[in-house]
């Protein structure tokens, strides 16, 4: 019934007593089963990037095909994150991330074993679909265990740290392990972790869903992954340099936002929709998702950029551009720690505010770097980068879970996801092409190179070395010192249009609100939302004497009224 919220106990140990009945001490354990896994799904995004030459060699996949390796995992992953996070709020959000753990684990050990490349693409389109499962169940579940919204700032705010810190720590781990055993380690590791996650989930994870009204949409799921899958993929082929109008491209962004199209328009029709389109109507969430989206859209295309500048200008191992970056992580996780804080003083509007304006200044200060090594330079930039982006995205993703109603947890998180993945398909697009077009026009004349090897070496700055090197004598020193100069240039363009977009960002968030409102619950119940009731049975006491007495105990309704949640353990959700 709205407004009561039923909470079983069964027979368990003191600690887990301590863990799942206690009254606060259970949801930071929560949390750090949720934040290792999300430490898993992130590292997979990144870390098969420093692999791909070991995989190309072993392997010897086509292009094709190692395009798919690549892109498999954040494609299917992205294009099923509504699909899967709105079925947690239906069927349980704790059983969905326990699924998805299990083949997380089983496609990691087919990854690493693969033989040929056709099974290393089905590993990882499997990872995909498990990562799609992990990721929007941990915000969702935080956003049920911590009601208290400053609890839940503080909780969010380690729930970004550790994705941003995953994602960094990805090229590091992976220049490791590729160095010292083979590519298959980079995915072995994840094994044995969750091997310890999947029963310390199910052991110490409450329950938790939505009302569950009404049948689930299974057409509506599927049109929103189909539509997504094509949107992503329409904007990873712009990306990569292929023709805006060509059909390869074309047809998936139109026949993605068609589906999407239609897609918003079934949710709107329907008494039980997947998604609740009206929270768009809502200025803050719309901003928060729109925040999201332009602040990934700006770190993901800053980090490719600098990666082939530290690698391809200033000649650095994938290890060391990988501990380069570091700063950026370090920095990401003071803003995630001191997220709570700040938000609370200043508020989101100030916050998303500041993070974007101080991310255009460091990516300003960026522009400074040339085709010589400066440290201190790109460290300040970076440490900059990282904390302006970190709070940026804190904000926003405190902002976009908060107003969503608790019911619908698990739709927010994987809108709030897809965004996030969105975000970074535009950035590497966008900022790619903005680099490829500035990059070009500095090597269309180099004295003593022919036109055709002219027109190859504007592709890149790697192929550029390529026929550099075959050229050999002048007019291959010529070309080599051209190709490096016009991709520093085509660096500051770049980073000058991110500055753009960042400021542009800087000016929707003051869409946000002024304060932190950590009152709207018990407002709401003042208002006249009704109070519910709970059960707690405690287990039986040694020596064969029960204390399992009920005990009735009043909980808040505004945290509970539009979901059920039982502990770990307890195997269905309360009627």
């Amino acid at each position: 019934m709205s407004g009561t919220n039923t909470v079983r106990e069964r027979t368990a140990s003191p600690w887990q007593r301590l863990v799942t009945a206690s009254g606060g001490a259970n949801r930071w354990v929560v949390l750090l089963v949720l934040c290792v896994s999300l430490v898993l799904v992130a590292l997979d995004a990144t870390i098969l990037h420093v692999a791909v030459p070991a995989v190309t060699s072993d392997l010897r996949p086509g292009s094709i095909e190692l395009l798919w390796i690549v892109d498999a995992y954040p494609l299917v992953c992205a294009s099923l994150l509504i699909l899967f996070g709105t079925l947690g709020d239906r069927v349980g959000r704790r059983r969905v991330l326990l699924l998805g753990y299990a083949l997380f684990g089983v496609a990691s050990a087919v990854a690493a074993l693969a033989a040929t490349a056709q099974v290393l693409i089905a590993a990882r389109v499997l990872l995909g679909i498990g990562g799609a499962m992990i990721m929007p169940a941990t915000l969702s579940i935080i956003r049920q265990v911590f009601p208290d919204r400053r609890e839940r700032a503080t909780a969010i705010g380690i729930w970004t740290a550790v994705a941003a810190v995953g994602a960094a720590t990805g090229p590091v781990l992976g220049g490791f392990l590729v160095e010292n055993f083979w590519w298959g380690s980079v995915f072995l590791i994840n094994i044995p972790l969750m091997a310890l996650l999947l029963p310390a989930a199910r052991w110490l994870l409450p329950e938790s869903r939505g009302t569950g009204h009404g049948p689930w949409d299974v057409l509506g799921a599927l049109m929103a992954a189909a539509g997504i899958l094509g949107l992503v993929l329409g904007v990873k082929r712009v990306g990569a340099g292929e023709d805006v109008l060509g059909l390869r491209t074309l047809a998936p962004l139109l026949l993605g936002t068609l589906l999407l199209v239609l897609f918003v328009r079934r949710q709107k029709r329907r008494a039980d929709p997947l998604i609740d389109i009206r929270m768009f109507s809502r200025p803050t969430f719309a901003t928060s998702v729109g925040c999201i989206v332009l602040a990934m859209l700006a770190l993901v295309g800053l980090e490719l950029i600098a990666v082939q500048y530290l690698q391809l200008v200033l000649g650095l191992s994938p290890l060391e551009t990988g501990l380069r970056l570091l700063p950026l992580t370090f920095a990401a996780m003071a803003a995630g720690a001191s997220g709570s804080y700040t938000l609370h003083r200043i508020g989101p509007r100030a916050m998303v505010s500041l993070g974007f304006v101080l991310t255009a200044l460091a990516v300003l200060c960026l522009t400074l770097m040339g085709q010589h090594d400066r440290p201190a330079l790109l460290t300040a930039g970076f440490v900059l980068l990282g904390f302006g982006l970190q709070s940026t995205l804190f904000g926003a993703y405190e902002s976009m879970l908060s107003e969503a109603p608790v019911a619908q947890a698990g739709g927010a998180a994987a809108i709030g996801e897809t965004s996030y993945q969105l975000g970074a398909g535009m950035g590497i697009a966008l900022l790619g092409s903005v680099m490829n077009a500035a990059y070009a026009p500095g090597l269309a004349h180099v004295p003593g190179v022919p036109a055709a090897d002219s027109a190859g070496a504007a592709h890149s700055l790697g192929e550029a070395y390529q026929i550099a090197a075959a050229l050999g004598g002048g007019p291959g020193q010529s070309l080599y010192h051209a190709a490096r100069s016009a991709f520093v240039h085509g660096l500051h363009v770049t980073l000058f249009v991110s500055a753009g977009l960042l400021l542009l960002g800087a000016l929707a968030a003051l869409r946000l609100p002024k304060v932190m409102d950590c009152a709207a619950a018990e407002e709401e119940a003042a208002a006249g939302a009704p109070t519910g009731t709970g059960t707690v049975t405690l287990p039986a006491q040694p020596g064969g004497e029960s204390a399992a007495r009920p005990r009735r105990v009043r909980v808040p309704a505004p945290a509970a009224r539009h979901s059920t949640v039982e502990p770990a353990g307890s195997g269905r959700a309360a009627p």
